[in-house]
């Protein structure tokens, strides 16, 4: 096998995503226990080695180029998993510990994800959770993360998919408007009502909705005056309001249900669901804090 890195190469990567970390040279000299100097040869090393500046410079701080912040994510995975390794070999971690930094999408996070959070990290107080609420594809590689939850499998082959639940729809409307423009009996009733949208981020198109009509599952597309995008729960506050009729995930409106502030609709054609599904990256030795956090959900979130 061909030798890449020697020590010291290994050393300058180490002070890189110090500096990187902490925005500063002389921070991340503090931080290793080495002069500032020290860690500005091992930066030009670097930079001098992968043939792209790493920083930009200034006399006050310095930033991570686009290139840097590539490298930098890369480095401090690798970084992770060699220290991890190490714990393990030597049975120093007995317990997961670290930053996990997850993506996951607005109505899943609010009313699955976050009610949980309190509970995993008093089980595991060592473990850090940075979490993203955000409806928009991620790119694992770009920008750090370990795990996100989505709607769909990915295309994208290094990438693990292993589904927490498949979260069941409802067609739902207010009273009132039910009061103001009566109740559908039927699929073809839709076409009289406002029915409300929701924009795809990732596609830009008006989601269909789903029904169950002699034992199959179709799509049908509906049409209304109220669109919205990126944030689902908008949808669903517009039915609040009396707004119209829309079609969303039970768990998000069981409680307005059991209240009677909201009003389920034609439930002979419902039972249809969509998956949501937890994706993180292959790796040979996954780190203890993501198998953790992977086995909590799964134990955690109701069965598919």
């Amino acid at each position: 096998m061909k030798r890449y890195f020697d020590d010291v190469l290994l050393g300058s990567i180490e002070l890189f995503c110090f500096a990187a970390e902490l925005g500063s040279f002389t921070a991340a000299a503090q931080a290793a226990s080495v002069t500032p100097a020290a860690v500005s040869r091992s930066i030009a090393r670097l930079e001098e080695r992968l043939g792209v500046r790493l920083f930009v410079r200034t006399t006050r701080q310095i930033r991570l180029t686009d290139g840097g912040q590539r490298y930098f994510q890369q480095c401090r995975q690798a970084l992770s998993q060699l220290t991890e390794a190490e714990r393990e070999v030597t049975g120093g971690q007995s317990r997961p510990a670290g930053a996990l930094r997850i993506s996951a999408p607005t109505p899943y996070a609010h009313y699955r994800l976050l009610p949980l959070m309190g509970e995993f990290r008093k089980l595991y107080p060592e473990v850090t959770l940075d979490i993203h609420v955000s409806n928009r594809n991620i790119d694992f590689a770009d920008e750090g993360y370990d795990l996100a939850i989505r709607g769909r499998s990915p295309a994208d082959s290094n990438l693990i998919a292993r589904k927490l639940e498949d979260a069941e729809l409802v067609l739902v409307a207010s009273p009132a408007y039910l009061k103001r423009a009566g109740k559908p009996k039927n699929i073809e009733d839709l076409a009289k009502h406002e029915c409300i949208q929701f924009e795809l981020p990732s596609t830009g198109k008006q989601i269909p909705w789903t029904f169950m009509v002699d034992g199959a599952q179709i799509d049908l597309p509906t049409t209304g005056g109220l669109c919205c995008a990126e944030d689902v729960l908008g949808i669903v506050t517009l039915a609040r309001s009396g707004a119209g009729l829309v079609q969303t995930y039970r768990y998000i409106v069981e409680q307005d249900l059991a209240r009677g502030d909201l009003v389920e609709l034609l439930p002979q054609h419902g039972g249809t669901s969509r998956p949501f599904i937890l994706l993180y990256p292959h790796a040979r030795h996954l780190s203890l804090r993501v198998r953790t956090f992977v086995d909590f959900l799964v134990e955690k979130l109701p069965r598919s």
